[in-house]
């Protein structure tokens, strides 16, 4: 009786080892402190500046008029992009900050500085080839070049992060292509992306890793 005692306990001992030795590798492989509700304020934000947008361009699908690189349309275009962007990334950081110091960790570490830089590389050379369209005047795939490569950039750090990004970036890719494939469209493939997709992951990570773990 007291060795069949004596050998649960040490089974309890070894899973509680196997379980810590995970937990460290996991610690020192992936960055966790990525907040999901920083997720669904970053699809609230864009679906704001999707229809900020939508406002903005509504006179020109009137009266089937274009908007060129000039117009002062345009450049109001551009500076809601930035606003949703700054927002999304002031929010992130602030959000993973907080849960990072609620875990006792830092946010910024060896698994963090290599999950940005590859999430970075992507994002880098989509931002480079739209500046190249924009210079060209290939303004209907501004929209499906922002979903493509910030899809990449999602599947590219999946491997540092929680495994749902990767779902996230592949579905950015695919609505990429559908919008290239249908065009005119670019807005509400845009807002599909960036505002319902994040609303929808980042609910799923918030509630699955953040809420669960909590209870």
């Amino acid at each position: 009786m007291q060795f069949k005692v004596l050998l649960k306990m040490e089974n309890k001992k070894y899973l509680q080892d196997l379980q810590d030795i995970k937990q460290i590798m996991q610690k020192s492989t992936q960055f966790l402190s990525l907040s999901g509700l920083s997720g669904i304020l970053a699809g609230v934000y864009a679906l704001v500046g999707a229809y900020v947008v939508h406002l903005l361009l509504k006179n020109h699908y009137l009266y089937n008029q274009y908007v060129i690189l000039e117009s002062r349309t345009f450049k109001a275009i551009l500076g809601v992009a930035f606003v949703v962007l700054l927002l999304s990334v002031t929010t992130a950081y602030i959000l993973s900050s907080r849960k990072a110091k609620k875990k006792g960790e830092t946010l910024i570490n060896a698994t963090s500085k290599r999950a940005f830089l590859n999430f970075a590389i992507p994002m880098l050379t989509g931002g480079v080839l739209i500046l190249l369209l924009l210079r060209n005047q290939y303004y209907g795939l501004l929209a499906p070049m922002t979903l493509i490569f910030y899809g990449l950039s999602c599947v590219n750090v999946s491997k540092y992060t929680f495994r749902d990004v990767r779902y996230l970036g592949i579905t950015e890719i695919i609505l990429g292509l559908l919008a290239v494939e249908f065009s005119g469209y670019g807005l509400e493939f845009w807002t599909i992306g960036f505002g319902i997709c994040h609303l929808l992951y980042g609910s799923i990570m918030y509630f699955k890793y953040e809420v669960k773990v909590s209870k």
